[in-house]
């Protein structure tokens, strides 16, 4: 295999933890031989954990004296730029230079621009031969969101909403229903998986106590749960059960998104009622919109998700897709450029 076939495969299989390496991206490394052989391969795994670099290492430490006879034989590819700093784990652009690893070879730089280029350079003040930019716009790809709030400075925001048929949320007596599809609601457990945090109000967690957590039949790192409310709410509620949770009682939106522009969340998904949603809308932040409409009507009893016609158009948005799933619509609207 040729570097190039080398770095392809590191970025095939680190999508095989997407979800549970998440908030982080997924990375993958690759360490081989002079002939282009295989020693070892390392991946991102768990958010928390060793990165791939670290992985690949350990793993060819094993192989000492029986593959190799030492580290400076041997070329690292990695997809993402190593880290030069100290997080919940060590500096992997040190640990590369500690073992007397000569060459790398890198897919894409990381866009932190804390970071970017640090680890490269750690690499190249000590001796170390780097190629940079091997499928540099599938690495961006891969990890979408982690790109784009770095070149943002913001989170990535969709607001996901479901409607019937004629617009509405739900009834005006706040009577909890499912506006939309068994069907629907399983696909919404699969967007939620794709999300670093999952942001809702207060209004939305007194009258339907829900979870508001990704149910999905694969391992994931359930996404951190975001509240935004000044009034008072039952702390045994759903909500509060499975994963953790930030409290605002602020109804000032940019700060809490200028919050979340310096952590480690790159993605956030809100989940809210009418007014909540319309106020993120509001603020021109937000990147993309789901609908699910439903086939039933709700009526002159229902609540309106939009407060003026042509709403998502005024908003800025323009369709991307849409699609069936059983009776219900699923529209994606993006944010015209």
């Amino acid at each position: 295999m040729n570097h190039e076939e080398l770095m392809l495969r590191a970025i095939n299989s680190a999508k095989s933890f997407k979800y549970t390496a998440k908030p982080n991206p997924v990375v993958g490394a690759i360490i081989i031989n002079k002939d282009n052989e295989i020693i070892s391969e390392g991946y991102h795994q768990f958010y928390g954990q060793n990165h791939a670099e670290i992985n690949a290492i350990e793993s060819a430490q094993k192989q000492l004296g029986k593959k190799f006879k030492s580290f400076s034989e041997l070329t690292l590819i990695c997809t993402l730029e190593p880290c030069s700093h100290q997080g919940k784990t060590g500096s992997c652009a040190e640990a590369i230079v500690k073992k007397d690893i000569r060459k790398v070879i890198i897919g894409a730089i990381d866009p932190n621009p804390k970071v970017a280029g640090k680890g490269i350079k750690i690499l190249e003040d000590n001796g170390v031969k780097v190629k940079n930019g091997l499928f540099e716009d599938l690495v961006e790809k891969q990890n979408s969101f982690f790109f784009y709030k770095h070149k943002n400075r913001k989170p990535y925001i969709t607001v996901k909403i479901a409607a019937s048929s004629d617009g509405k949320s739900h009834y005006d007596s706040n009577q909890r229903i499912f506006v939309t599809s068994e069907s629907s609601r399983k696909d919404v457990q699969k967007v939620r998986a794709k999300y670093d945090a999952i942001l809702t109000g207060g209004n939305t967690l007194r009258n339907d106590n829900p979870r508001m957590t990704a149910r999905v039949d694969f391992p994931l790192n359930q996404p951190k749960k975001i509240l935004l409310t000044n009034k008072t709410y039952n702390k045994e509620s759903n909500f509060f059960k499975n994963g953790s949770v930030d409290i605002f009682d602020s109804n000032n939106l940019f700060k809490i998104i200028d919050f979340y522009a310096d952590s480690d969340i790159c993605s956030i998904l809100v989940e809210a009622g009418p007014k909540l949603a319309n106020a993120f809308l509001q603020t021109g932040y937000v990147d993309e919109l789901i609908i699910y409409t439903s086939s039933n009507k709700l009526g002159k009893k229902g609540v309106d998700w939009f407060y003026e016609d042509n709403a998502i158009e005024n908003y800025g948005f323009k369709l991307e897709s849409s699609y069936k799933i059983d009776n219900d619509i699923k529209e994606i609207f993006k944010k015209n450029e």
